[in-house]
């Protein structure tokens, strides 16, 4: 395989496996719309890492374990499901609570994504692409380090402006903000189990 054709296809599978955690990163940005500049690194970090590592470790199970990683793809959608639901739920309920807070005049309680928050988000939209190592499985050890590389690039580059296209809107949709970011969750949890199914 030719270097351009190797960056090429990572770009694409980069776009491609991107769009859940750009998905997530305009619910942050929607949650918290005054979010620092090192916090959007981190968040964007943790994205591009997960989607880094995932196809990097399907890529070892099927050079190592390829029988036992074909049942554990059957759960990912199941798992990613249950994740971004229990995320998106709880979104939408501490929304409720602290609008419920503020008819009751009581203080304003601090709103932001914590690193248990962020690492279920990561583990969620990146679960799926361990089946990429199947994609990548005839590639050399050094294609396939340079491949998921690229992979998490990328998402670094989309989760950045997700977060900056949530932002923009969470300025305009203030306290409805964090149950549309809530229901974004949810979404993208179904649209990966439905889409797995068929």
């Amino acid at each position: 395989m030719t270097i351009f054709k190797l960056i090429f296809n990572s770009i694409l599978l980069g776009v491609g496996l991107a769009m859940d955690a750009f998905s997530v990163s305009v619910a942050n940005g929607l949650k918290e719309p005054h979010m620092v500049n090192p916090k959007r690194l981190r968040i964007a970090g943790v994205f591009a890492v997960f989607q880094f590592a995932m196809p990097m470790l399907g890529w070892l199970c099927v050079s190592f374990a390829a029988s036992r990683l074909w049942i554990f793809q059957k759960l990912t959608p199941w798992i990613a499901l249950a994740l971004l639901l229990f995320l998106g739920i709880k979104m939408i309920v501490d929304a409720v609570r602290r609008n419920a807070l503020k008819g009751d005049g009581e203080a304003e309680e601090k709103v932001g994504t914590g690193w248990g928050t962020l690492l279920l988000q990561g583990v969620a939209t990146s679960i799926d692409a361990l089946s990429v190592g199947f994609v990548i499985a005839d590639y050399r050890w050094a294609d396939a380090l340079v491949s998921t590389l690229i992979i998490g690039a990328v998402t670094f580059g989309i989760c950045i402006a997700g977060i900056l296209l949530g932002r923009k809107f969470g300025e305009k949709l203030k306290n409805r903000a964090e149950i549309a970011g809530g229901i974004i969750l949810i979404i993208i949890g179904l649209e990966i189990f439905i889409t797995s199914l068929f």
